[in-house]
């Protein structure tokens, strides 16, 4: 640590300006300064930093800055540290901090730290009414309620404040003191002197309505204070604060029949602003989320106002097309954070949403015929918006649209040879998404006219390129190293990549229907690999390549093989060269899959090398750019900012480590053990993944990546076994689950596939799974993957390695700890395994005297109600034999099904009809 004289932080903290002068260097330009006086700060007792906190709050002359720190250190310590400080600070201490709270609430006169400490105040609150709702704050309350009987507008504003954040504060009194809510808020909500009152005093309202979304008694009781409420939202927006708006969209979504005996001038309100220019485009849109919110939580209601709606559809459509001439747009990869703030793509989805909300039966006949207007514009953006609309209104009126559907389409298709661009684009994505809206009549129907339209758009498009060449207007060049420049007519862009995510959709979608358009797709997809004029191209162009292999394969495997050799190149190289993250998970995912489609023998030597080159420095990259931001995080810049940037940077380099681990699986599950000599290049730096002190991500995808080598390519694997042995062991009991899970899935597959040199490994794990099964925690939403890893773990060792355990012993708590609920495929394993037992009439599973059948029938019932037993699992058919030959004795049948509720009931009689 620095000399404290240097940085001007005290070695420890004694007195009251030791600790202001703490708080300074809390927020200290700093970052080394801010680092010692964190340190410091975190241990201080809390007795310390409660009386310390409250005390610099309260003390003007600490200054502003000083003070604010003081009120958010306060709060935190008093919201997620509540638990651990507060009912360990003496008595005395607790009266004092309510009393000096108050106090400090009442006299403050900077109105932005009396909200600080209002919040502060409501916090406190919250954490003194127990789960009775019993205040064991009595005199806060009692301070409140003499604020609203003052004639004092400041405590007027307090008592609001913390009603707003705190609704709840009046604890199991609220249904007696009722009518105090009731007259502050109304009193407050009628006053026209103070706006500031007004407005707060209607998101308070809308706070308590919200926190009583199941009391209609209520709702009766408050609705005189909704003309209030709408005058603030109306008033507010023009004063640019569109909090009491919010509220409003908040209350459509959660407690709309609130809304009810108003919901005409809810909703005439909210088309006034929606359709009012002067207002900021997001009180725009949340004017309009406050209707598209009710057609979804509000249904028959919102249809009885047909008027409204025939309203508000031209006004989403003018959204629609409110859209900006914006050059770059045509070399933009993907749409901009500030895109999907825009009137126009929140306009889009306020249609959509309305559609399904209303269904089409009213909302096509308004939108159809303003669509079909908007197609005969000389304007783009209308055109644009046309298109786009027809695209969002799709799911939700796909019963009225089914018929007339060819006439869509065929308008539709005209646009792909638009003179705009972005005119162009709009017509691939609105065929896509009809693709999706009225699959499988859509690529039945319309399948061979749609594609040649798509391969024209972009043959058309790549030979007007060349033809402009000459031109360098609209023209982009890039220069890859010291290859030659590319140019590429930017305004085709967009067009392009969605044309080509379309054919994707074709290839994955239709294949037999694709094969005749397959060498043509083929040949304009693979040298988009190298398309570095847009992201999204060359995504496209991966993503199809395995599509397309399997399209391929139709037609037998020389011309399968054929078309692989014209891939299998390029692929490889895009993986080595591709300088985006994104695009590059997306080349390595292709890769792998392409692999499993190609099968054994369909790398050659040459392949393998480069491969091998390739995924060698992916691995090296990752170790170095680790090793890197562990530099960055040392130097004087170092600070928050900083940290979020670099971890944005972990995030993309660990997601290139799961796709080399992605490629690695493909290989080990085709090749076998074949594979192995090839790898051994790699090992060192997978065993460098797995090595205690890496981060966890690197040791749960250093795992997977053994643990594949055990379950595809043993028993030759047990030679690596000194490798990741102790590291597996070591890794249950890790804090992590994804460790774990990734350790316990390799302990199973080991007794699965491994052979018999893996015995005393698996005698080892039984205990290391047990107790990660036992813990308190382990079915946690967080943890419980990683326990049903171990649970399965502990069943394939029972079933495949069975001299490893004492099978009597272990058995019944196997048995307990059925049945799997989150991970499908290690369900199926159990029930599987459960199966061979009750097949073989296994005395420890069936019990004495059979008891244990209602445990069995419970089993099977919740594994066909999660939908883990699929009619189409090999297991389904011998677990309704099961059920099916109990079902045969009445008596048992009805002991089994005595505890089942009726889904669990309805869920085995759905297995004895398959059976």
């Amino acid at each position: 640590m620095a000399a404290p004289g240097a940085a001007g932080v005290p070695a420890a903290v004694s007195g009251k300006q030791e600790f202001h002068q703490l708080l300074k260097n809390l927020i200290n330009p700093s970052c080394m300064v801010r680092r010692q006086a964190e340190e410091i700060y975190e241990n201080i007792p809390g007795l310390c930093k409660t009386t310390f906190l409250l005390d610099a709050v309260r003390n003007k002359r600490a200054g502003y800055e000083v003070r604010q720190m003081a009120a958010a250190l306060l709060r935190r310590l008093l919201s997620s540290g509540f638990e651990e400080v507060y009912p360990n600070l003496p008595s005395d201490v607790q009266r004092d901090v309510k009393i000096e709270l108050i106090l400090a609430v009442k006299l403050e006169t900077h109105a932005s730290m009396r909200k600080k400490l209002c919040d502060i105040f409501a916090v406190l609150a919250r954490n003194l009414i127990d789960e009775d709702g019993t205040n064991h704050w009595p005199e806060g309350l009692k301070f409140l309620v003499d604020s609203i009987y003052s004639k004092n507008v400041i405590l007027w504003e307090v008592a609001l404040h913390v009603f707003w954040h705190f609704p709840g504060i009046f604890g199991n009194q609220e249904r007696h003191d009722l009518d105090i809510i009731k007259r502050l808020l109304d009193q407050c909500i009628q006053d026209q002197e103070h706006p500031a009152i007004r407005t707060l005093s209607a998101r308070a309202a809308a706070a308590f309505v919200l926190a009583n979304e199941n009391n209609i008694t209520l709702f009766k009781d408050f609705a005189d204070l909704l003309p209030g409420i709408l005058q603030a939202v109306n008033d507010s927006c023009y004063q640019d604060d569109d909090s009491v708006l919010e509220s409003l969209v908040e209350i459509a979504d959660t407690v709309p029949k609130y809304l009810g005996p108003y919901l005409e001038d809810t909703l005439q309100l909210s088309l006034k602003l929606c359709g009012d220019s002067r207002l900021s485009n997001l009180q725009r849109q949340l004017a309009l989320e406050v209707i598209v919110t009710l057609s979804e939580t509000a249904t028959p209601m919102l249809k009885k106002h047909t008027n409204i709606i025939a309203q508000a559809i031209p006004h989403i459509l003018g959204m629609m097309v409110d859209l900006q001439d914006d050059e770059d747009w045509v070399n933009a990869d993907e749409m901009e954070e500030d895109d999907f703030d825009s009137n126009a793509v929140a306009a889009e989805s306020a249609l959509d949403r309305l559609a399904c909300g209303l269904g089409g039966k009213l909302v096509l006949p308004i939108t159809k015929e303003h669509i079909m207007q908007m197609l005969q514009s000389p304007d783009w953006k209308d055109r644009h918006a046309g298109l786009m609309a027809l695209s969002a209104i799709g799911e939700g009126c796909h019963q009225q649209m089914e018929p007339i559907l060819d006439e869509m389409v065929n308008s539709v298709l005209l646009f792909l040879q638009d003179p705009h661009p972005r005119v162009r684009a709009a017509a691939c994505t609105t065929l896509g998404q009809m693709a999706t809206d009225f699959a499988p009549n859509f690529q039945k129907k319309f399948h061979e006219t749609v594609i040649a339209a798509l391969l024209r758009t972009m043959e058309n498009q790549d030979t007007q390129d060349v033809e402009n060449m000459s031109d360098d207007d609209g023209w982009q060049f890039v220069n890859l190293g010291d290859q030659q420049s590319f140019g590429i007519k930017t305004s085709g862009l967009e067009a392009k990549a969605t044309a080509c995510q379309m054919l994707v959709y074709y290839a994955k979608e239709l294949r037999e229907g694709l094969v005749e358009y397959i060498e043509q797709i083929v040949k304009l997809m693979v040298p988009l690999l190298k398309f570095y004029f847009h992201d999204n191209v060359r995504v496209a162009a991966a993503e199809s390549m395995p599509f397309l292999l399997e399209c391929a394969r139709i037609r037998g495997p020389e011309y399968l093989a054929q078309m692989w050799q014209f891939i299998c190149d390029p692929l490889i190289k895009a993986i080595g060269t591709e300088p985006d993250t994104d695009v590059l998970s997306e080349i390595m995912s292709s890769f792998a899959k392409s692999i499993e489609v190609m099968g054994v023998g369909c790398l050659n030597d040459e392949h393998l090398e480069e491969l091998g080159e390739i995924l060698k420095a992916k691995l090296e990259g990752h170790f170095k750019n680790q090793e890197l931001r562990q530099v960055k995080r040392q130097e004087e810049n170092y600070d928050q900012q900083v940290e979020m940037s670099l971890q944005d940077e972990d995030e993309c380099d660990v997601y290139i480590l799961t796709k080399v681990s992605d490629i690695l699986h493909s290989l080990f599950s085709t090749y076998k053990e074949k594979i192995l000599p090839w790898f051994e290049q790699l090992l060192p730096l997978i065993v460098n993944l797995i090595c205690s002190s890496r981060p966890w991500p690197d040791r749960q995808w250093g795992l997977c990546i053994f643990d594949d080598i055990i379950e595809h390519c043993s028993p030759t694997s047990f030679k690596y076994v000194e490798y990741f042995r102790w590291p597996m062991l070591l890794n249950m009991r890790d804090n992590n689950p994804e460790v774990r899970q990734a350790a316990a899935y390799g302990l199973g597959v080991m007794a699965q596939f491994g052979g018999d040199d893996y015995r005393s490994l698996c005698s080892e794990a039984i205990p290391l799974l047990v107790k990660v099964i036992k813990c308190a925690n382990s079915k946690t939403k967080k943890n419980v993957i990683a326990t049903e890893n171990c649970i399965s773990a502990v069943g394939k060792i029972l079933r495949f390695k069975p001299n490893c355990v004492n099978i009597d012993e272990v058995l019944p708590h196997w048995l307990s700890w059925l049945p799997l609920h989150e991970d499908k495929e290690e369900a199926i394993q159990t029930l599987s395994f459960l199966c061979d037992l009750i097949e073989s009439n296994h005395p420890v599973v069936l019990g004495p005297n059979n008891s244990n059948l209602p445990k069995i029938i419970s089993i099977i019932a919740e594994g066909k109600l999660n939908e883990t037993i699929n009619c189409e699992d090999s297991c389904a058919k011998r677990l309704a034999n099961v059920v099916r030959q109990i079902h045969t004795s009445e008596e048992l049948w009805l002991e089994c099904i005595s505890q089942l509720d009726d889904e669990h009931r309805e869920a085995l009689q759905e297995l004895l009809n398959f059976a």
